[in-house]
């Protein structure tokens, strides 16, 4: 599967929202953005940054592990005539649901990617059903933040991870980390935290992220 295909992920928010019955504006306030953020979002104008995605997913009550089914995305693929097969195929591998198996090994050209908004990309390295855990290599460009408006983030579970090269800097609380190659963080996502590359290199590292939701 080409990493370079992207999942619709604004659709997939939207699909979980009308779900459950919360209008736009509603959800909107109750993470506190503009009604026309989520519009964008959902129709693919913007890409969420990960704090506000948590903050999606949280007041949805969905985990981030589901935003990688791509049902939609399969429904559609028929539709493309004439659509290269590898195209197709790569729409089809991301058909998948919370009891997908995904591994057990993952090569380095077969992973699930999702490219957030303030230079974020999040690349999937496995799941095992039954299990709520983000498996992510987790990449902040030069000048990337966790969140684009600088604010701190929280949501439920608890994050461990490992940094393989660049450097991070982590706002957690009222205290500031700077993360090196080797360096490994964990600690309560409900804690405010957020990760920012102040540096001039991307900052790359393994993440687990534990959901409670």
């Amino acid at each position: 599967m080409s990493p370079a295909v992207v999942p619709p992920l604004g659709a997939r928010i939207r699909r979980a929202r009308l779900e459950r019955g919360v209008s736009l504006r509603a959800l909107a306030r109750e993470i506190g953005v503009s009604a026309s953020l989520i519009s964008q979002i959902e129709t693919g104008k913007s890409q969420p940054s990960v704090s506000t995605l948590y903050a999606i997913t949280t007041a949805l009550g969905i985990s981030v592990e589901s935003l990688f089914d791509a049902r939609e995305a399969t429904a559609a693929a028929p539709a493309a005539v004439g659509a290269p097969a590898t195209v197709l195929h790569a729409l089809a591998a991301f058909a998948a649901d919370p009891g997908r198996r995904i591994g057990p090994l993952v090569g380095a050209e077969e992973r699930e990617r999702l490219e957030l908004d303030s230079g974020v990309v999040w690349e999937r390295l496995g799941h095992v059903p039954g299990t709520d855990v983000d498996f992510l290599l987790v990449t902040y460009r030069p000048g990337g933040s966790s969140s684009g408006s600088g604010g701190l983030m929280r949501h439920a579970g608890t994050e461990y991870g490992v940094l393989t090269s660049g450097e991070l800097v982590l706002t957690l609380g009222f205290d500031e980390y700077t993360i090196r190659p080797g360096d490994a963080v964990s600690f309560e996502s409900t804690t405010p935290h957020r990760y920012r590359n102040d540096g001039s290199e991307p900052a790359v590292g393994v993440w687990f992220v534990f959901s409670t939701t």
